[in-house]
């Protein structure tokens, strides 16, 4: 993977998940897609990470992009392609 590393945090049945990813997918851009459901390790990192409980949270490297309505604001003001080009 080239770039920087796109971190989804989510679970199966989020339609607000399902958005981020199809967003992010469109755009060819390659993401690590961590499930939440099954792992109380994985949601206890992305509350660690986030300090939100709610899915989806969606990283660039380190910094903490929010979910789905903040990651497509981004999309929408150009700002995402800036980010990912770093």
């Amino acid at each position: 993977m080239t770039g920087p590393k796109v971190t989804v945090y989510g679970n199966a049945f989020c339609p607000y998940c399902g958005a981020a990813r199809m967003l992010l997918t469109k755009k060819s851009i390659e993401f690590e897609d961590i499930s939440v459901t099954d792992d109380v390790s994985h949601f206890e990192d992305m509350l660690e990470r986030s300090g939100r409980r709610s899915v989806p949270q969606i990283f660039i490297d380190d910094n903490h992009v929010g979910g789905f309505d903040e990651l497509d604001a981004l999309e929408r003001s150009g700002e995402l392609d800036k980010l990912l080009t770093d």
